[in-house]
């Protein structure tokens, strides 16, 4: 049988299309998945996220609240997810996540409760902040405070820091395990936190 009469086959070209089909759609799903974040921590890996001071700054009380965002506090908006995990890698919901954080002048609100706020995760573990890229001050890089809590269980005190801050290398309690994973478009960021549960 010539090569020409194996391209007419039409079986042959059913088959040709689909691999050809199959190949495309496996490409088209590694790209979305390599635009995805990856998490920050792997909770297999049995470490949890590390503690950090609480500073001088924190309120309690502050407002049940996923977005900080108010009108007219200006500054660079940035969207971060993640999941709080246990070490043994399952979801835990209904943790509490308090964040505080200064404005894009390094300032923090003493007074009320701009750019302060918690919220709790859904049954995935799964939060979702909008605020603003914070400031500096002497002495510090860009951060973002957080209390998170599992239902009944001690609170994890810790930081969250920005990729190729140039302040990082010169600030003393800056760790790159408390990175947040920035995205291309610089306005998305992910942090999964891990606690060990007992």
């Amino acid at each position: 049988m010539s090569s020409g009469s194996m391209n007419d086959n039409p079986r042959r070209r059913a088959l040709i299309a689909g691999a050809a089909c199959v190949g495309s759609m496996l490409a088209a799903r590694s790209g979305l998945a390599a635009d995805e974040l990856k998490p920050t921590r792997a909770c297999d890996d049995h470490d949890a996220t590390p503690r950090q001071m609480e500073g001088p700054f924190f309120k309690p009380r502050s407002p049940e609240r996923t977005s900080l965002i108010e009108s007219g506090v200006p500054g660079t908006r940035i969207l971060v997810t993640g999941q709080v995990l246990s070490t043994r890698c399952q979801p835990v919901p209904g943790a509490l996540l308090d964040f505080w954080q200064c404005d894009s002048k390094g300032e923090y609100d003493n007074r009320g409760n701009t750019l302060r706020g918690h919220q709790f995760t859904d049954a995935e573990g799964r939060y979702r902040l909008e605020t603003i890229l914070p400031g500096v001050y002497p002495g510090r890089t860009r951060h973002i405070h957080v209390k998170v809590q599992a239902p009944n269980k001690p609170i994890l005190t810790t930081q969250l820091y920005f990729p190729k801050e140039p302040q990082n290398a010169k600030d003393f309690l800056f760790r790159p395990d408390l990175l947040i994973a920035i995205g291309d478009a610089q306005s998305a960021g992910r942090f999964d936190f891990v606690l060990k549960l007992g």
